[in-house]
């Protein structure tokens, strides 16, 4: 049986940063932002060739290790076969290891480009199977479903197959992140996770994960209360006690602030007539960004723009 037809012209796909948890929603809520990895793939004739700038510029493998590369390479085996040879350029904009979704984003921007520089590949990997196929190689659906879907998302599974619906945020929210300069492992932040939590504790998230789609959706009023956690975050401060401490501070001025995804980025939901004031309460070890709200997730653009 023949393999799969490649087009001869590079593809570029950009792949927005992701938060995910939001607070209560804890691997299951997302939110697209507007900072920005861009990937232009194309098939060659022979052998790997990986330019990399921005994030990871000086230490992201540049052979068949790279996470950008093994996402692409399951892509083109679920899509019939492999190109003969990948010229690969990354700009990369995402923080690493600072939850904000870099891992994600690789993840996305690997299968989405395999599937556009292969010839007829939307009817076999269609946007349900993109979903499935980026949860199997990230382990969760949370960060990948607001990478592939932009806007808000919440994401679960469901017979062993990932799900995920996408929700339009209040244009009002302005996210205001606090990146700080050393990164914290996801597998650190995780293993600090208990096993059992106290069924109040776990009443209390659910009851404020369900205010979350409301707060972020159409009452942006109600944020502060709706990204009450009690599940993750305090049991992960000891990994990151400037951003626990960071976190306090916000939320004790009325901010509704929370750690995005596994830390050590902080992530402040404010507004127009806030975000300035929040942005300016960093102090000198944070990197402190403005972001818009990203609509559109996965995207592959002309290469031109």
């Amino acid at each position: 049986m023949a393999g799969p037809a490649f087009r001869a012209a590079a593809v570029r796909v950009r792949v927005p940063a992701t938060s995910a948890n939001l607070g209560p929603g804890f691997d299951a809520l997302g939110l697209a932002l507007g900072l920005y990895d861009d990937v232009v793939v194309r098939v060659a004739d022979s052998g790997l060739h990986i330019d990399i700038a921005g994030e990871g510029g000086e230490t992201l493998p540049r052979d068949e290790r790279h996470l950008l590369v093994r996402s692409l390479r399951t892509a083109f085996d679920l899509l019939g076969g492999q190109p003969r040879g990948l010229e690969i350029v990354c700009a990369n904009r995402i923080p690493h290891g600072r939850g904000l979704g870099s891992s994600s984003a690789a993840i996305c921007a690997g299968i989405v480009a395999a599937r556009a520089v292969t010839i007829g590949a939307d009817s076999r990997l269609d946007d349900t199977a993109l979903l499935e196929l980026a949860t199997e190689i990230e382990g969760h659906p949370d960060n990948v479903a607001a990478c592939l879907l932009g806007g808000f998302t919440l994401s679960w599974m469901e017979r062993g197959a990932a799900r995920a619906i996408r929700m339009e945020p209040a244009g009002s929210v302005v996210p205001v992140v606090f990146v700080p300069g050393k990164p914290v492992l996801t597998e650190t932040a995780r293993g600090l996770l208990p096993r059992t939590v106290p069924h109040v504790d776990a009443a209390a998230n659910a009851g404020r994960a369900a205010l979350l789609v409301e707060a972020l959706t159409r009452r942006p009023e109600l944020l502060l209360p709706a990204t009450e956690d009690r599940l993750h975050q305090e049991y992960r401060a000891p990994a990151m006690p400037e951003s626990a401490a960071l976190v306090e501070r916000l939320r004790g001025d009325g901010i509704p602030a929370v750690i995005s995804g596994a830390g050590p980025t902080v992530m402040a939901l404010a507004d127009a007539d806030t975000a300035d004031k929040v942005e300016a309460l960093a102090g000198d070890e944070w990197a402190a960004n403005r972001l818009s709200l990203d609509a559109h997730g996965a995207s592959v653009l002309p290469l031109a723009t």
